[in-house]
């Protein structure tokens, strides 16, 4: 890592599995790294799981997963193909190379830093259109709360109190 940051690559990012090898701990690797790195570079430890507080992932968190990384590594490949000058350094002016990766409408998309920060509620912390406060009273009923809804229906249903004489001749 020393040398290719000093050969020009500032950057570097050391990925690890939970259970990779016990006495490598996640801990362990980024002391080392702070300490061979004095005055070269410095390093940042972050714990996907801890950031996601969602306890022991399921299959689909495990797939999902996989997509988005392999969507993120995509987009960074293509990203650095079509933006490495002749002197070999990846450049680029435009907006849409800082970008956030998630879901919107069902679909994994790249999302604009700039284009986000327009739709975002910074004092509370929220996107300005919260699309899910429209199942609200759909939640209520599948909650079994007891409130009043307003229908558009307004035609009188009837009950058929008739009983229907059935008989089955084939026995």
């Amino acid at each position: 890592m020393a040398s290719k940051i000093m050969g020009g690559i500032p950057r570097g990012l050391i990925l690890r599995n939970e259970n990779a090898n016990p006495n490598y701990t996640t801990e362990f690797i980024n002391r080392l790294y702070c300490e061979e790195g004095k005055g070269k570079f410095t390093a940042r430890m972050n714990i996907l799981g801890h950031m996601q507080q969602g306890g022991s992932p399921s299959p689909f968190d495990r797939n999902m997963g996989t997509k988005l990384a392999s969507r993120a590594l995509e987009w960074l490949t293509v990203q650095m193909k079509t933006n490495t000058r002749d002197d070999g350094k990846v450049y680029v002016k435009s907006n849409d190379s800082a970008t956030l990766l998630g879901m919107r409408k069902r679909h994994i998309n790249f999302s604009s830093i700039q284009d986000l920060k327009e739709e975002t509620d910074y004092e509370h912390r929220i996107p300005l259109e919260q699309w899910w406060m429209k199942l609200r009273p759909l939640l209520r009923i599948l909650a079994k709360h007891s409130a009043t809804y307003q229908t558009s229906l307004t035609s009188k249903i009837e009950h058929i109190s008739e009983e229907a004489e059935y008989s089955d001749d084939s026995m």
